[in-house]
């Protein structure tokens, strides 16, 4: 089967950053499924590992986990889906990626494909939103009232391809007022059309712009990129009491300025459930079962930017370039092999 993958990491100014090759086709035994892969996406989870770790044995590592496909195996212990089901997931970053045309997955961390929504739209969801409904739901606890707070969220990096998808779970989930951040005209535009009710510009400081809205201070707050610039920014804005959320990797990060006010902290990482086998970890399925139903139904849309053609090398690394700019906005999507 064709794939693409890489043999050394590092930076992708490299010819051989991200190569085309042939392997194996798997074969799927125990909860596995065997998924022809129809689309992906690529995430900055992507680019960061391809930097970073080294391929495991011979072979090239195959990066990419968000994939809507075909079910065409079963292993001998799966009981959830069948051979011809259309599913959507975001893999497990402890195993081999979606940028290949077959791939084995886990069939708890799996749901149907939206019936509405074409491969492409709905490859751009599942990581980002598996990371986004965790944060809000299972972290921050956002419909869990904050004594005294404004009922608001502000989240910061309101446009990338979390905080596109959180505004919308906000909205279609909650009676929360939304205030999303965002720096560029463009960017400002498309987090205002997600449903953010309040757009402001991270670019600025945030405290007082929060203020003028008039709302309070909010009782939660998440941060979905450059967390360490905003630390004490957050302080000053949320209420006492409030749940601050971040998901990106800063080298440090010191919350003693929340201290005063009891402000608790969660870090997110979606794989967490697949990584250690949580009792829980059947509930990405049901997550992304729920979302199928809330795009069928019209609640949310894709959050797809562009497609960017084919799975194949030159094209992922057109795509890893875009997000290590960090000013994409939405979700790359590319289709087919």
């Amino acid at each position: 089967m064709k794939a693409v993958g890489y043999r050394t990491p590092g930076p992708l100014d490299r010819e051989d950053a991200l190569i085309d090759f042939e392997i194996d086709r798997p074969t799927a035994t125990g909860r596995d499924l065997l998924v022809r892969v129809r689309a992906v996406s690529v995430n900055p989870v992507d680019y960061k590992i391809r930097m970073n770790r080294p391929p495991e044995g011979d072979a090239p590592a195959i990066l990419g986990w968000d994939a809507v496909g075909e079910v065409v195996e079963t292993g001998d212990k799966a009981t959830m889906f069948k051979p011809g089901d259309n599913v959507w997931y975001a893999g497990a970053i402890d195993r081999s990626g979606t940028n290949a045309e077959y791939h084995l997955v886990d069939e708890r961390i799996v749901g149907n494909k939206p019936e509405s929504a074409t491969n492409a739209e709905a490859a751009a969801l599942p990581l980002t939103t598996l990371t986004a409904y965790e944060m809000l739901f299972d972290r921050l606890r956002v419909n869990d009232p904050v004594p005294g707070a404004a009922k608001a969220v502000l989240i910061i990096g309101g446009s990338g391809g979390v905080g596109s998808i959180a505004i919308q779970l906000l909205r279609a989930l909650t009676d929360l007022t939304v205030i999303a951040t965002a720096s560029r005209g463009k960017t400002k535009a498309w987090v205002s059309e997600l449903g953010a009710h309040h757009v402001i510009d991270h670019s600025k400081p945030l405290p007082p712009q929060v203020e003028a809205l008039g709302l309070g201070q909010p009782g939660y707050v998440f941060s979905t990129n450059r967390t360490d610039l905003y630390i004490g920014q957050v302080a000053e804005l949320i209420a006492p009491q409030g749940r601050f959320g971040l998901i990106d990797d800063p080298d440090t990060l010191d919350v003693s300025p929340f201290k005063r006010k009891s402000v608790s902290t969660h870090w997110e990482l979606m794989y967490t459930r697949s990584l250690f086998q949580t009792p829980d970890m059947g509930k990405q399925g049901e997550i992304l079962n729920e979302v199928a139903a809330l795009l069928d139904a019209g609640k949310i849309r894709s959050t797809a930017t562009d497609v960017l053609g084919a799975v194949t090398a030159a094209n992922l690394k057109r795509a890893h370039a875009q997000l290590e700019t960090g000013t994409a906005h939405g979700k790359l999507v590319l289709e087919g092999f």
